[in-house]
């Protein structure tokens, strides 16, 4: 039997219309966590870039990839408006993940 993948292309945002990140995962969860606590220096760490603000899963790493590489060469605008398209308040979509880790 064939183990099944799931990757994920993600979004974080500083806050609304603020500083964006692209990125891709196989564990979502984990690597938001990393971004939100800044376990990882980096650009996020820098920029303060942690809101979860969209996603979108996959099974095939390729195809992750791909989404991926396009989406990093979009016009600003069309990223901003991916994500008010599923996420028109940009919450924060992983706000409950970490409740009882994290403290704002």
């Amino acid at each position: 039997m064939k183990t099944i993948h799931i990757y994920y292309v993600y979004i974080l945002a500083s806050q609304r219309n603020g500083t964006i990140y692209i990125g891709i995962t196989n564990d979502l969860q984990r690597r938001v966590y990393e971004h939100k606590t800044g376990i990882k220096k980096g650009f996020t760490q820098k920029y303060g870039v942690s809101m979860l603000v969209y996603y979108e899963e996959f099974q095939q790493v390729e195809q992750a990839i791909e989404r991926e590489n396009n989406m990093k060469k979009w016009k600003r605008n069309w990223k901003l408006n991916l994500i008010e398209e599923g996420n028109p308040n940009w919450s924060d979509l992983a706000k409950d993940w970490y409740d009882e880790l994290l403290i704002d």
